[in-house]
């Protein structure tokens, strides 16, 4: 997030697109519901199902899914021919304006409406009322950017704060809502190929260096980024990969295409699952390593608005299980003293392994981390801070950009609308969209073992609009088989007035009812994030 939690309530608008905040972040959505209860905050809710959220909305939004960027970019084309972008902020602050407002001089609402669904006047009316505000924020979530565009749906969004001048200030900003716990953190701190810490770029000579001289190695790291989880499978396959490491996560119920996942995941020669229980890619697994959840070990948890927050382990370490940071540290031991390497021949020696705690951890990673440098233990009670952090006397920073932006100026993207990879057809005539419930979370590895919850939802249902369940002769409670072109998944029906018609909603937490059997392999083409929200699917009775 550019802005923090702490200033939703100074938004005059709050733009929500991608995300059913109230099931998926629900303390953020409180505060929603707080700038529009008690402080008159407008919300315009971008959803093409109807959820909590939109009884909260001014303006909801239902367009046809994957056509986020037609709907912004015609936004954008009413706001520039009303006259309501911020000339001052544009002609200061940005660059590539002229080209962005040659891609939206024909995206007029008309055009809008025969592409996305919406009414053209409905696209006039959130134009003018985004457009207008003293301060508006935008907020999105993996509806936006798990597309086979999703990098385009975020820079139609980056596009429109541009265009009105709302970054910088308290109430205005682009807002992310980080889709799993500590997934910020996870990034911050190089869980991704192509970075190491604080964004560093793996490409950058200069890093590498840096990173090369503090551990004390001969061995250069490699200058070419690794490879996406997607592309882990695909060369697995294809005999590149021949071993996977998987921590805390279980591809086989939350990676799309699950039927690829297994196959790649039954070749492999080695597969390791660190977790603390034996979820369905564990069961997969040659090696099971024990860890310990967030409540028995000590560390720090990044939330979605930047802030790094300390974790005090609360309970002992049950049985053989240990703590992440020991597993790790002594396979590091293990690879770099095997098959007679010296300390010269691996990336780090083996006393480059015995680091007294996380603490320690941290230390080296604010050592190396220009945007962390300032952020320590001893620093981070009793609320934590946000980063960029770069002195032990910097307070932090909880609104981003506020003078310029981290590349100077802020540039405008031009962009032009491109359809998902697959849309309905004669053969497969529905679209899934695929999500969560609240009352579990993601694969269910923990959720689906707290018996409260199981109890509450204790199976996954297909949601289907009422009048297409009666087109099928399907009722509430039937079971009903939905296939793709990868798969198929049969649960009970559930019918609902919440969905539009031609659509199908499920969620991922139940193995019973696999959706991610549906799901494609088309991802989009700069991050690699897979279209999980719009597959090809029809429906039959059992």
């Amino acid at each position: 997030m550019t802005n923090s939690i702490a200033d939703i309530h100074q938004a005059d608008v709050l733009l929500v697109t991608g995300s059913n905040t109230t099931e998926a972040h629900p303390v953020i959505s409180l505060e929603m519901k707080k700038a529009v209860r008690r402080h008159g905050a407008k919300l315009i809710l971008v959803d093409p199902r109807e959820i909590e959220l939109s009884n909260f909305a001014a303006i909801h939004i239902r367009p046809r899914s994957g056509t986020d960027v037609a709907l912004l970019n015609a936004m954008a084309h009413v706001i520039l021919a009303e006259g309501l972008e911020d000339k001052e902020f544009i002609a200061a602050r940005t660059e590539n304006f002229d080209a962005f407002k040659e891609a939206v001089k024909d995206c007029t609402p008309q055009w809008g409406e025969d592409v996305t669904g919406v009414p053209a006047e409905m696209i006039v009316e959130a134009a003018q009322v985004y457009g207008r505000a003293g301060s508006a924020a935008i907020f999105w979530a993996m509806g936006i950017t798990q597309s086979s565009h999703g990098v385009d749906n975020v820079q139609a969004l980056a596009n429109l704060a541009l265009l009105t001048g709302n970054f910088g200030r308290p109430g205005t900003g682009v807002n992310p809502l980080r889709g799993q716990n500590n997934v910020q953190g996870a990034c911050d701190v190089g869980g991704l190929p192509n970075v190491i810490t604080g964004y560093q770029p793996v490409a950058d000579e200069n890093v590498r260096a840096k990173f090369e001289a503090a551990w004390q190695t001969s061995v250069k790291i490699p200058p070419k980024p690794g490879l996406t989880v997607t592309e882990l499978m695909n060369g697995v396959l294809e005999g590149r990969i021949k071993a996977l490491y998987i921590m805390g996560e279980n591809p086989m119920l939350s990676d799309p295409n699950t039927n690829h996942v297994r196959e790649a995941l039954e070749e492999i020669e080695f597969l390791a699952v660190q977790d603390i229980f034996l979820n369905e890619t564990a069961q997969m697994a040659h090696v099971v390593l024990p860890g310990v959840s967030f409540a028995e070990k000590e560390g720090t948890f990044t939330n979605t608005e930047r802030r790094v927050q300390r974790v005090r382990p609360a309970l002992p370490i049950p049985g053989d299980a240990r703590r992440d940071l020991d597993i790790i540290c002594d396979l590091g031991k293990r690879l770099s003293g095997s098959n007679g390497k010296t300390s010269s021949d691996v990336i780090r020696p083996v006393s480059d392994w015995n680091y007294a705690g996380a603490a320690d951890v941290y230390r080296e990673i604010a050592a190396l981390t220009p945007s962390m440098a300032g952020i320590s233990y001893e620093r981070l009670d009793p609320h934590g801070l946000q980063w960029p952090c770069p002195a032990p006397d910097h307070p932090g920073t909880p609104i981003l950009h506020k003078e310029k932006f981290t590349r100077g100026l802020g540039k405008f993207t031009p962009l032009t609308f491109r359809e998902p990879a697959e849309n309905p057809d004669e053969e497969y005539p529905f679209v899934l969209n695929t999500g969560r419930v609240l009352q579990h979370w993601h694969g269910g590895t923990l959720s689906r073992r707290s018996e409260g919850l199981d109890w509450i939802v204790p199976e996954g249902e297909i949601q289907i609009n009422e009048e297409d369940g009666v087109e099928l002769g399907i009722e509430t409670g039937d079971m009903i088989r939905v296939t793709s072109r990868r798969g198929e998944a049969t649960g009970k029906a559930c019918l609902t007035n919440k969905l539009p018609r031609g659509m199908v909603f499920m969620n991922f937490h139940f193995v019973e009812v696999p959706t991610n059997a549906l799901t494609g392999a088309a991802v989009d083409p700069v991050a690699k994030i897979p279209e999980f929200k719009v597959s090809a699917v029809k429906i039959e009775r059992v």
